[in-house]
């Protein structure tokens, strides 16, 4: 009887379909999360000269390998992702002042000032002009891990907020944030220098930060002036080029593109009445039916042509994105410049990173650091599953800027040497 009630075993060719689909499981998760891609330091693109063996010296990170948490670090994706979502892990809420200023046009513009907690590792008087990526403010969790790091190294911080970013600032004139308009950053600088005559600046910028403080750099050689060195992290040089790239489904950029393309429709849905009301005096090329079109628009490009470029009446996005990028300033920038994308970053096509590695070859105030992993303003550490609270983009910035500030200073103290023994002969 017990004989009859047994179970009859499987054939052998189920416990390989079973075999089969473990194996399937494991190569998609190895896959997606590039678990076999190797650790390394960045790759680094420059001209051998003294400020170059100076920085290699003196900035430990861009030798040393950079290592994402293992489970996850190593994909663009998740990386990206986590910074898009939660910013930060337990980020600091550092303590500012906000400024506002009243523009020419009538719009107003803010900015947040934190104080430095620290002295300066050369003991002088430093205000780092930052930045930040699209849509984004002071508020913002990277923004605030960050400036709390900065200002425990002796850095004061003026962090731009956006025109239009902040939910509880209104609009007072027809006009938002755009791609490359740098009025507002020089506003902010401007104001810091006036108010610190003796600082000096490094100026920072994050993805379309980046664009934006290299083209405010590159427009006149008067925006130079005070300023020790430039970092820009995570931009895309080029938003002309940028934008074919960006309705590829390759690496999921035209899904990325979706979602910015929604956050900003919500931005500037909240500000409708200050850019589209009856009684607001719109842009002449601004009309009742863009408005209806950027409800049913998918993509930022289809914002841009709409809506953005027409606050600074561009006649064609074509004409917009080539005179808002960066890309025909960059050689006008004669400050030491840090360039820094991760190639693993999914919003950053790689074709666009030629623009940093021929300008890199061609300047030597010019370096280009380009690490694997970090995907787009990602950079987390750790060791298997948990990132640390600092990132590597974090402590990189401030290791360069340190640097910097110790070459000006060694420069300033051989000069003085040599200024001496010319007297005394």
């Amino acid at each position: 009887m017990n004989a009859m009630l047994e179970t009859p075993e499987l054939p052998a060719v189920f416990d390989g379909v079973k075999l089969a689909a473990v194996a399937a499981v494991l190569y998609v998760i190895v896959r997606c999360l590039n678990l076999k891609s190797p650790t390394a330091p960045p790759d680094l693109y420059f001209q051998d000269s003294g400020l170059s063996r100076f920085l290699l010296k003196s900035c430990p990170l861009l030798t040393k390998e950079y290592i994402p948490p293992l489970i996850w670090g190593k994909s663009g994706h998740i990386q990206t992702a986590l910074y898009g979502k939660m910013g930060r892990v337990r980020s600091p809420h550092p303590y500012g002042h906000r400024k506002f200023i009243t523009m020419s046009d009538g719009a107003t513009s803010t900015f947040d000032l934190f104080e430095p907690l620290a002295e300066h590792c050369v003991g002088d008087d430093i205000t780092m002009v930052i930045c930040p990526g699209i849509a984004n403010h002071s508020e913002k969790q990277y923004i605030r891990t960050f400036v709390d790091y900065a200002q425990k190294n002796g850095y004061r911080c003026a962090v731009l907020n956006h025109l239009g970013a902040l939910p509880n600032i209104e609009l007072t004139s027809p006009r938002m944030f755009t791609y490359g308009c740098t009025w507002e950053f020089g506003a902010m600088v401007n104001y810091i220098k006036k108010t610190y005559p003796l600082t000096q600046l490094v100026v920072v910028g994050f993805s379309l930060g980046g664009n934006i403080v290299c083209k405010y750099l590159g427009e006149t050689q008067a925006n130079q002036e005070k300023v020790l060195c430039c970092v820009s992290v995570c931009q895309g040089y080029s938003a002309l080029r940028a934008q074919e790239t960006f309705m590829q489904w390759d690496q999921c950029r035209r899904f990325y593109n979706f979602l910015m393309a929604d956050n900003m429709k919500k931005i500037i849905l909240s500000h409708r009445q200050a850019l589209f009301g009856d009684h607001v005096k719109k842009p002449q090329s601004l009309e009742d039916t863009d408005l209806s079109r950027l409800y049913t628009a998918t993509s930022l490009m289809q914002i841009d042509d709409n809506v953005m470029r027409k606050f600074h009446g561009y006649n064609s996005l074509k004409e917009y994105y080539e005179e808002e990028s960066c890309m025909r300033y960059l050689h006008r920038i004669y400050v030491p410049l840090m360039l820094v994308n991760a190639a693993d970053d999914p919003l950053v096509h790689e074709s666009l990173l030629t623009i940093p590695k021929s300008l890199s070859e061609k300047r030597e105030n010019v370096m280009f650091v380009l690490p694997l992993h970090g995907g787009h303003l990602g950079f987390f550490e750790g060791s298997v599953l948990f990132p640390e609270p600092l990132t590597w983009m974090d402590k990189l910035v401030v290791e360069y800027a340190n640097a910097i500030c110790q070459w000006e200073r060694n420069k300033s103290q051989c000069s003085d040497t040599e200024q001496v023994e010319a007297e005394l002969e």
